[in-house]
């Protein structure tokens, strides 16, 4: 295979093409996570951690003895605390072969209700050198042997959209008025 060192990435308009426009879609796509293809994983560039929900960690057959323990919380739109259950490492891999990446991922363990499996923040699209598109929704990253890249799956994100709507944890609307 040929080695390519310092690969241009892109978007062109045909990598939307099989998309609904026009579309305010998330990024949410299937990773593979450990040995699991997990379904439902937003990509979220303005997430500071990456994030996998207790039910999906349960679901994966992990032990409770390979979470480390954290008591730094999360803080939620509106302020709202989450504390973690722990956090834990798994690899991961992106791409078809062999434009492909697989890394060590450090995820925050959440026991909170979610339309999702897992988010990826900042740190791991860091890692990878990731270019995300919600336009295109998809995501690009460099390989040994060129670029790699993963579609975003927009009948889960419509889904994942409805499901969170419909979510009955949600806090109430606070009151505004006028002074």
């Amino acid at each position: 295979m040929v080695r390519i060192d310092n690969p241009v990435i892109g978007f062109l308009e045909e990598d939307a093409r099989r998309l609904h426009h026009s579309h305010d879609d998330t990024l949410v796509m299937s990773i593979q996570i450990g040995d699991y293809n997990t379904h439902r994983v937003l990509v979220d560039n303005g997430n500071s951690a990456n994030i996998l929900y207790y039910q999906a960690f349960q679901q994966m057959k992990i032990g409770r003895e390979w979470l480390i323990p954290t008591n730094a919380p999360l803080i939620g739109f509106g302020g709202i605390r989450v504390y973690p259950v722990g956090a834990v490492t798994l690899f991961i891999t992106v791409g078809d072969y062999p434009q492909q990446i697989t890394k060590d991922v450090t995820f925050l363990v959440v026991d909170c209700s979610s339309a999702y499996n897992a988010i990826l923040g900042r740190p791991t699209l860091n890692s990878w050198e990731a270019v995300t598109s919600t336009y295109h929704l998809m995501i690009k990253f460099p390989t040994k042997y060129g670029v790699g890249e993963v579609r975003g799956d927009h009948v889960a994100a419509h889904k994942c959209y409805i499901a969170m709507l419909e979510m009955d944890n949600h806090l109430p609307t606070m009151c505004i008025k006028e002074q």
